[in-house]
């Protein structure tokens, strides 16, 4: 599953009343001349149309002329006066014989009531409510689906008024918050869909892990279990030398920097709370919080940290890299990073004991540096890995990183040992997916990763500024956050997409502060 799925595309009825300009279109009116009188006015009132009221007291003039309360309730709009013309519309569908000045009735209440803090207008509210929902079991009969999404929105989110006040803006008329709290229960119940989907996805896909597991557990030899080696909880051997290897002249210069993961049970780290993980990428990646629900979707249920290959693809700037990095600083693993473009399969998988630049595989030097077994291995810009197979091409070493099978006895050339590397997790990042081969398409999970916009930039500034206090060598603390005018200035030329190129813009900014700077 990827972000994308994530994302459901309503019709474009569901665009044009988030617009708040369709309501004036032609095309606008056509769909809602089918429905009826209240629910038009609740659409009206959720995609903010203009003049509203006017419309409502013309079609009364028109049904009814002459009324005085019509005239009161225009010349002062308020709940006293648009009740009294509500009761008045009432009284006269009942001895003038109209039934359809009910339904002006309603729309007046629908208009003039406020948040119901008491019990005062309640038979009001539920007259209304009960109203709007019998009017939209109707209409969704006959009406598209996008319409039916926006007119139950509003009819439920109408009766959920009395007990969700204390959480509503008080400035606003009942409708609009009706029109606010229907949206807030739509999220919810999109947002337990796509949970539920996305578990069903997860174990799905473990089952049929499972069952690979076990056919090819089937056809190996039995090995010594951990327990009975004497490893402890939550420890991983990753590489096992004989102590007349460990004399071995030849790999006196290897094993230097390596002595301290080799014949040792390394501390597997464990998967810290996933909703404080969520919450810090969240913040700091507000545009790719999809992104962060679908990798943290891996950890669900583990105890130690462990990610399935993944491919984040997205637009240079974007973010990628540093999100990686941070990713695995939440979860508190080290990261290990890889220039795609600088490295090949011989680097990359290790080189053979008998060259004088012989050398572990990367994977298991990233095991060494962080002193742990389930590091993260960052290969950034996998697209840009150099497509000459002489020395072996990067593309094809990852291979046998990637699968199951293979990782967890990886034969490293220089060790000549098998490496248990099966608890080391691969991100990659990439511009695009074009000269990628289907291998590693296929070994890995792509996930989409979006440009930053413009509503984002109070998220990013504060990261920004960090790094450039750290270049600089200052405390961060010397370095205040932008004032309204200096991020005013930087919003209105900087609309979104690249983060080099806002942290470009930062840095005259704070140049400029610097020259302008009261010295004593």
């Amino acid at each position: 599953m990827s972000a994308k799925d994530d994302d459901i595309d309503l019709p474009a009825i569901a665009d044009a009343v988030s617009t708040g300009a369709a309501a004036d279109s032609a095309d606008w009116e056509d769909r809602l001349k089918g429905l009826p009188r209240l629910l038009r006015y609740a659409v009206l009132v959720g995609s903010n149309a203009a003049h509203i009221e006017e419309r409502l007291i013309a079609e009364i003039d028109e049904l009814c002329p002459k009324i005085p309360h019509t005239v009161a309730w225009a010349v002062t709009p308020g709940v006293e006066t648009g009740l009294a013309l509500a009761a008045e519309l009432d009284r006269r569908a009942v001895t003038d014989d109209q039934p359809n000045l009910r339904s002006l009735a309603d729309c007046v209440r629908l208009l003039c009531l406020p948040l119901p803090h008491d019990v005062t207008h309640f038979d009001h509210y539920r007259r209304v409510g009960k109203a709007l929902v019998h009017a939209f079991h109707g209409a969704s009969r006959h009406a598209e689906q996008g319409l039916c999404c926006v007119l139950e929105r509003f009819a439920f989110g109408w009766a959920a008024l009395p007990a969700c006040t204390d959480f509503l803006s008080k400035g606003v008329s009942a409708a609009v918050n009706a029109h606010v709290l229907g949206a807030t229960m739509t999220e919810y119940r999109i947002s337990a869909a796509k949970a539920v989907a996305r578990q069903e996805a997860r174990e799905a896909e473990e089952r049929r892990n499972k069952q690979a597991e076990d056919k090819v557990a089937a056809n190996l030899p039995r090995v010594p279990s951990p327990v009975a080696e004497g490893i402890r909880e939550n420890h991983l051997m990753v590489a096992r030398l004989s102590a007349e290897e460990m004399k071995n002249p030849k790999l006196k210069d290897i094993l230097g920097p390596l002595k301290s993961s080799i014949n040792k049970a390394l501390p597997l780290v464990v998967a810290p709370p996933l909703h404080e993980v969520r919450k810090t990428l969240v913040h700091e990646f507000p545009y790719a919080a999809d992104v962060v629900d679908f990798v943290l979707a891996d950890l669900v249920g583990r105890v130690t940290v462990r990610l399935r290959p993944l491919l984040l693809v997205g637009a240079p700037g974007g973010g990628k890299s540093r999100f990686v990095r941070r990713l695995g600083e939440t979860v508190g693993v080290s990261v290990w990073r890889e220039d795609a473009s600088r490295c090949d399969g011989a680097v990359f998988g290790g080189t053979d004991r008998r060259w004088y630049s012989a050398e572990p595989c990367h994977p298991f030097l990233a095991v060494a540096q962080g002193k742990i077994a389930n590091p993260l291995v960052m290969i950034d810009e996998i697209e840009k890995a150099a497509t000459r197979s002489d020395y072996g091409r990067l593309w094809d070493c990852l291979l046998a990183f990637l699968e199951p099978e293979t990782n967890a006895r990886y034969p490293d050339p220089a060790l000549q040992t098998a490496l248990d590397l099966s608890q080391v997790s691969y991100v990659a990042t990439a511009n695009s997916l074009d000269p990628l081969p289907s291998a590693i398409r296929d070994r890995f999970r792509v996930v989409t990763f979006p440009k930053p916009t413009a509503s984002n930039v109070d998220a990013l500034l504060p990261a920004i500024i960090a790094d450039l206090a750290k270049e600089r060598g200052l405390d961060q603390n010397w370095m205040p956050p932008l004032n309204g005018i200096e991020r005013a200035s930087l919003t209105q030329y900087w609309c979104g997409g690249s983060v080099r190129q806002l942290r470009r813009m930062v840095e005259p900014i704070l140049r400029e502060r610097d020259l302008r700077a009261v010295r004593h």
